[in-house]
């Protein structure tokens, strides 16, 4: 494996919030120094809906020596507003790269679900809302990946008459995506579960033998018991009301280990078979807050490797900061010390 990082969310746009307030500089310096210092991550993949946010991300990342996947994951654009970020997003990243910084620009993520105009439905609730009625779906797919490709060559080509560094996008199966533009292969759709676990690395392989890199844009599980067995729908046991307000609609036990043993299995399989770059979702998700209340602990539906604390409470692991490690931290700390000291090893042979 080439690189390895986590997912750094700077905010996505939903209900009139984002699911990162306070948006502070100051705690993104420290986290993306942490990510490098104490992860070991060569790399941070940074999404979100602002443009300043990605910006001021993305420096910060730079200054503490990670590469940057320079990622827009928006909400609620139509089509054109959309083409508008990605160019202004790649003009933003091509100063950074001409700096010095290694820079991979994702044209979006996962544009057919947040984004109008590719699947029926005027809003993210009513697409939502297809995804679970397979008739439906069924009917809606086949249409899907000319649309979506029709927009990622003509964003591709505007990408690249901005930006110098290799680009990507990140995908999701159903999309279809033509990789003919791209420099990199990349799925957001890195999670095994209990349905897929048993052809997982057969499918990765396919992935992986293909002429260009592959990368795993997104992988994770969330923090309660069973979690592993849904991979990427560990966070169904809570829902939103219109305020964007969490709310558990299921009794979970918390299991931090369970959540770190999945990490850890997924990034040694990713790394046998041959993945170049791969990304821990998620740092932290500021919108799902620990509590020790019953049923407030929205933190064991979280894909975060730190908690987030409740009522504005700060941490003694990192004073300052409004979270504290979970085991995954710690595993994925594990991982990159190991992974460092192999490479030196292999730089001294």
């Amino acid at each position: 494996m080439r690189a390895y990082g986590v997912t750094y969310d700077t905010g996505f746009l939903s209900a009139g919030t984002t699911t990162h307030e306070p948006f502070d500089p100051d705690a993104v310096r420290r986290e993306m120094q942490i990510i490098r210092d104490e992860l070991h991550c060569d790399a941070v993949r940074i999404t979100g809906g602002d443009p300043d946010r990605l910006e001021t991300a993305a420096r910060h990342a730079a200054r503490a020596g990670l590469e940057v996947w320079y990622s827009p994951f928006t909400n609620g654009l139509t089509q054109d507003e959309l083409m508008t970020f990605i160019v202004d997003g790649a003009e933003r990243a091509e100063r950074l790269r001409q700096e010095g910084t290694p820079v991979v620009f994702l044209t979006g993520s996962e544009i057919s679900l947040f984004t109008s105009g590719f699947l029926p439905g005027d809003s993210l609730k009513e697409r939502l809302g297809l995804m679970a009625e397979p008739a439906r779906l069924r009917a809606a797919l086949p249409e899907v990946p000319a649309r979506v490709n029709t927009f990622l060559t003509r964003a591709a080509a505007a990408v690249r008459e901005r930006f110098g560094g290799p680009i990507s996008y990140a995908s999701l199966p159903f999309e279809g995506v033509d990789w003919a533009p791209f420099d990199i292969v990349a799925t957001d759709a890195g999670y095994r579960d209990a349905t897929t676990a048993h052809g997982f690395r057969e499918n990765l392989r396919a992935q992986t033998s293909q002429s260009k890199p592959f990368a795993v844009t997104e992988f994770g599980c969330t923090t309660h018991r069973g979690a592993a067995g849904l991979g990427a729908r560990g966070d169904s046991i809570v829902e939103w009301d219109e305020h964007a307000r969490p709310r558990l609609i299921t009794t979970v036990m918390r299991d931090e280990e369970e959540q770190a043993e999945y990490v850890r299995e997924l990034l040694d399989i990713y790394d046998e078979e041959g993945t170049d770059t791969v990304f821990v979702n998620t740092f932290a998700r500021r919108d799902l807050p620990t509590a020790s209340e019953p049923g407030r602990d929205f933190d064991t539906a979280s894909f975060g490797i730190v908690k987030i604390l409740e009522h504005g409470r700060t941490g003694t692991t990192y004073p300052g900061l409004p979270w504290e490690p979970k085991a995954a931290f710690h595993a994925l700390a594990e991982y990159g010390r190991a992974r460092t000291a192999e490479t030196e090893r292999r730089t001294m042979t």
